[in-house]
This record gives C-alpha cells, sequence and structure tokens, in this order.
C-alpha cells in the first residue's frame, strides 16, 4: 500500500529520534529526505579579505536549520548568497537541483525570501508595506495582488498582528515592524526563508514576541527556514539543527569542518 505523505509541521516540537540518535520518520517527516537547497563550496571575498571559505550544506524540505556564531563569523554574508544579494567568489547554490546562477534574481529572491535584521519598511500602511511583494510579481501579478489583498488580515495575525493593517508604519515599535517585514516575506510564499538575526535589535520582551511570530510564520512556509543568529540559546529554541560558523568557516555543531551533506 502507498504511503501518505503530509507537509511537514516545522515547529511541533523536535523531531523524534530513535536511540541511536537517527530521526525517526513519521508520516509529518517523510518530506525531510527531500533537499531542497544545497550550497556547495561557498566563498566571498571582498578587497582582498576572504569573508566565507568554501561553505557546503543542505536544506531539506521540512527543515528549521539555524547558523550561529560569533558577530563578524561570515553568517549573514553566507545568507546573503543564497538568494544572491551578494555574488559568490567561488562555488554554487543549488534550489531543487538547479543552478541559482540561472535564475532571474527577483524570481529568486521571491522563491528564497530573506528577513533582515531591521524591518527597512517604505512610508505608508501595514497592508500597502505586505502587498508590496507580490505586486512585483510578473504574469499573474495581478492574480496574486488580489489574493494577498483578501489575505493581508491573515498573514498580520499569523505574526500576532491582526488589526493592524491600516496603521501606519511610522508608529509601529521595533518588534512590531520587525513582525511586518515578516509578513512582507510570506506574502510571496517563499520555498526557502532566511532570517538574518531577526531579533538582535530588540529588547527581551519584544525578542519573545517575534519568536512567537516566527514559529507561527515558520510552520506557514511550505519547504524549509534558515536562520541565522549569533545566540545559540534562541537556535536551540527554534531550529531543530544546528551549524556553527567561525571566521568564515563552516562547521558542524562540534566544531569539525563538513560537508553537511
Amino acid at each position: 500500500m502507498s504511503q501518505r505523505v503530509v507537509r511537514p509541521t516545522f515547529l511541533s516540537g523536535r523531531l523524534p529520534r530513535l536511540a541511536n540518535g537517527e530521526l525517526f520518520y513519521t508520516e509529518n517527516a517523510i518530506a525531510m529526505t527531500n533537499i531542497l537547497l544545497r550550497a556547495e563550496k561557498l566563498r566571498r571575498e571582498v578587497g582582498g579579505k576572504t569573508i566565507v571559505r568554501e561553505a557546503s550544506f543542505t536544506l531539506r524540505s521540512g527543515e528549521v536549520l539555524a547558523i550561529t556564531g560569533p558577530s563578524g563569523a561570515g553568517k549573514s554574508s553566507l545568507l546573503r548568497l543564497l538568494n544572491r544579494l551578494d555574488e559568490p567568489t567561488g562555488g554554487r547554490v543549488l534550489l531543487e537541483g538547479a543552478d541559482a546562477s540561472g535564475l532571474d534574481v527577483r524570481e529568486l529572491g521571491r522563491r528564497v525570501g530573506m528577513v533582515m535584521q531591521h524591518a527597512n519598511l517604505f512610508p505608508g500602511t501595514v497592508a500597502e508595506n505586505v502587498r508590496y511583494g507580490p505586486s512585483l510579481r510578473s504574469g499573474d501579478a495581478i492574480n496574486i495582488a488580489d489574493h494577498v489583498a483578501i489575505n493581508v488580515g491573515e498573514l498580520l495575525a499569523t505574526v500576532g498582528l491582526a488589526g493592524y493593517a491600516e496603521f501606519d508604519v511610522a508608529k509601529l515599535s521595533g518588534g512590531e515592524a520587525q513582525r511586518v517585514s515578516l509578513a512582507r516575506t510570506l506574502a510571496n510564499r517563499p520555498q526557502v526563508l532566511l532570517l538574518d538575526e531577526p531579533t538582535s535589535a530588540l529588547d527581551d520582551d519584544a525578542k519573545l514576541i517575534v519568536e512567537q511570530a516566527l514559529r507561527a510564520a515558520m510552520a506557514k512556509v511550505e519547504g524549509a527556514c534558515l536562520i541565522v543568529t549569533h545566540d545559540a540559546a534562541q537556535a536551540e529554541r527554534l531550529a531543530q539543527r544546528t551549524l556553527v560558523m567561525r571566521e568564515g568557516v563552516l562547521l558542524d555543531h562540534d566544531g569539525a569542518h563538513g560537508s553537511d551533506t
């Protein structure tokens, strides 16, 4: 009898493991066997300085992966290579097996969406900011925009901002603005959600609220999530698996070099 595959629930708890440490693949975890994104020997040099050194890892469907390490380790620089905000000096990124260098940059940015450390909202209402990304889509832009117009309230509810659609973004707190940025990224329906130190500029209370929003957002993404954070405890709370980066080198959790394949 064929086995039914159910889309994974991201943060319903850590995936169960057998006594030998191997993952126990329940119905909700079967999809994690599929590699969605693969980084192969990524390298980034700027002004003669190497910022990212031969970084390789995989990201599977249904997975939440964290990359942690001290400030200046190259974590954010690595993240920016994954959707070509910066171009790698060497190596490549594969999205569903296709070389990302051959994809349209705007389309790649939609499929591999990023939430930055700072919200970077533009003047206007919360709803206008949330609708912005889908309105840039070519071809089916009108249909996508109409869909998001109907679901702005749902997206805002996901990040704990129900009823905020017509608020002026200039009047939002830092935590509220960050959650609007998260909703705006979700509006594009990314396959991979990248989170670049999403709470580092917030106080402790706002951080916890945003983390709750992140959990809800991760459950909305029908793909995978990668969070970069210098906070190892936050990585433990949010991710199923953690890699460490130091001086541009991506390490496994125990500090050894590895390809993570």
